[in-house]
């Protein structure tokens, strides 16, 4: 059988301990390239000054206590495979990417274009195989090799709930996962316990599954944090620090969120990142240190009650479990 102590983790640099991950920043972004903008005119994309803000913030990260940032991005959004290896090693950071597409409206032509007669989305099976092979054939370097392993599959269902396609996504990646061991994290679209159950009617454990955006403000509204975690998968609460947007609460709000899950007996469900972006090309910077969970909101979390355990608990041992290979 085997142990929590002996699982792997994919990083960029290959598998490491489980153990090893340290804090981890769940749900964050490298280089974020909304698709096209790097053939733009206006658009640099001078690889050594992206590898330069990167490392600086990688770095500052490290300095104040974290380990693991995970890439979050999925496939056609500015990963860039062999800088993350750089940086990775460069900094000493623990480099997670992912593999993974969506939501509909930001898919490139080809995956929308319909292959059969009648017109019919893309099937799951077919997402299921791509975003499969990114783990275990390595994730690819566009027209050159594959390289690394893809550590978890990410998804986004479209806004107003999913569409066809975004359907195809959801049960491809679940059905990825299944078959390659890795988690898969998905950002709700209108109905997180809907989208969720799509996952799992294709078999995959709830507690391989990331529930992102439960810190928006209709997601609290509706009890949908707790609702996940009952129903066994983890709960991100992945905006803190955002404290400008009526979409969303605000850290104080996220603090009793958390304080309140931990109390219901969810603190093992619970996972914490600030959706930070280190650098945008194509849409507006967001300058949050990958750090801010660890150094601003984690004093929050204590000083609304949680006990120091439970706060090791949601950093390390909860992110730790959900990315280790099975």
């Amino acid at each position: 059988m085997t142990t929590a102590t002996s699982r792997t983790v994919n990083t960029v640099l290959g598998p490491v301990p489980a153990d090893d991950l340290g804090v981890v920043a769940i749900h964050e972004a490298l280089l974020s390239v909304v698709p096209g903008a790097e053939h733009a005119y206006d658009i640099s994309m001078d690889r050594a000054e992206i590898f330069e803000v990167l490392a600086g913030k990688l770095a500052a990260f490290r300095a104040a206590g974290g380990r693991t940032v995970v890439d979050s991005t999925g496939m056609f959004h500015g990963r860039d495979v062999k800088l993350y290896e750089a940086l990775s090693r460069s900094t000493g950071v623990h480099v997670v990417a992912s593999t993974g597409l969506g939501p509909e409206e930001d898919l490139g032509g080809y995956f929308l274009t319909p292959q059969t007669d009648p017109p019919t989305p893309w099937p799951a099976e077919k997402f299921a195989d791509l975003f499969g092979r990114e783990v275990t054939e390595g994730m690819v370097v566009p027209r050159v090799e594959r390289r690394r392993a893809a550590g978890l599959v990410a998804t986004c269902a479209t806004r107003g709930g999913p569409t066809p396609t975004d359907e195809s996504l959801f049960r491809g990646a679940a059905r990825a996962a299944v078959a390659t061991g890795v988690p898969v994290s998905i950002r709700y679209g209108a109905d997180p316990l809907a989208e969720l159950q799509l996952l799992l009617d294709e078999g995959l454990p709830a507690d391989r599954v990331v529930v992102g955006n439960l810190d928006r403000t209709e997601a609290v509204a509706a009890g949908w944090p707790a609702a996940v975690a009952e129903r066994g998968a983890y709960v991100a609460i992945d905006h803190v620090g955002r404290n400008d947007s009526d979409h969303h609460i605000r850290d104080a709000e996220r603090a009793d969120l958390v304080a309140q899950l931990v109390a219901a007996g969810h603190a093992h469900r619970v996972l914490l990142s600030g959706n930070a972006i280190g650098v945008a090309k194509g849409h507006p910077d967001y300058e949050l240190p990958y750090a801010h969970v660890l150094t601003a909101f984690a004093p929050l979390l204590t000083s609304h009650g949680v006990a120091d355990e439970d706060v090791q608990q949601i950093l390390v041992a909860n992110p730790r479990d959900l990315l280790a290979v099975r």
